[in-house]
């Protein structure tokens, strides 16, 4: 069977391996991986109990987290949107990042500005305050800083929320990887203390048009009702 230039063939998807687990992250790296229609063999590690942050996966991966993408010549990818840049270059279509030039800058665009502006502001709000116990030995933290980090999220969730009136996506007219990075931090957030605030009801309509997709019930990691956070 022929493989279109670019596209990776079954063997090849199947000598990788995705470094999993329960987390918003790895959960959107399982969204994608359903929107793509892509199925790569994944390994579970216990991000509870820190498997991630000692060997023998830190020297896969000296950053410690998940996902990443261990290739087959021993490689091993990992940050979440570099694995998104490498699986779309090698399937294309459906385009998640974008089919040019123009298309994939401005879906980065706006993937910077989530990440910058709202999901690490919530994630670290959560790892200072109610994550504290379980990453206090895994990486700074600083308390003190919580309440202020929580309220900026709120505030540039308003913010986002002005610009997205009359649009159903975060990049305009396409549903990109903007969307599945925001849809996982939010929905994990809810869970935390950290909901869609009422003044941002675009971002609500947003996060249910994101939630009715196929792809947002199957990434739930099977461990979710367990840990009582949605990731």
């Amino acid at each position: 069977m022929s493989v279109p230039p670019g596209r990776l063939k079954e063997r090849e998807i199947a000598s990788m391996q995705i470094y999993d687990s329960f987390g918003p992250n790895p959960r959107a790296m399982r969204m994608f991986l359903a929107e793509k229609g892509i199925t790569i063999p994944k390994k579970d590690l216990d991000i509870m109990g820190a498997e991630n942050r000692r060997a023998p996966y830190n020297d896969r991966n000296p950053g410690g987290q998940i996902p990443a993408l261990e290739l087959d010549n021993g490689k091993c990818i990992g940050e979440t949107v570099a694995i998104f840049e490498y699986l779309e270059e090698k399937n294309p279509s459906p385009a998640l990042i974008g089919a040019s030039a123009e298309d994939r800058a401005e879906t980065r665009q706006w993937q910077r500005r989530i990440e910058l502006n709202i999901t690490e502001n919530i994630y670290n709000g959560f790892r200072y305050s109610e994550g504290y116990e379980m990453f206090k030995a895994r990486m700074p933290v600083y308390p003190d800083a919580a309440a202020s980090l929580k309220d900026l999220g709120q505030k540039r969730l308003e913010w986002l929320d002005k610009l997205m009136a009359g649009r159903d996506w975060i990049v305009p007219n396409r549903f990109t990887i903007a969307d599945i990075i925001l849809y996982c931090c939010l929905d994990f957030a809810a869970g935390v203390g950290q909901k869609i605030p009422a003044s941002a009801p675009n971002v609500q309509a947003w996060f249910k048009r994101v939630g009715d997709r196929p792809s947002a019930t199957s990434s739930l990691h099977p461990a979710w009702q367990q840990v009582k956070m949605r990731g």
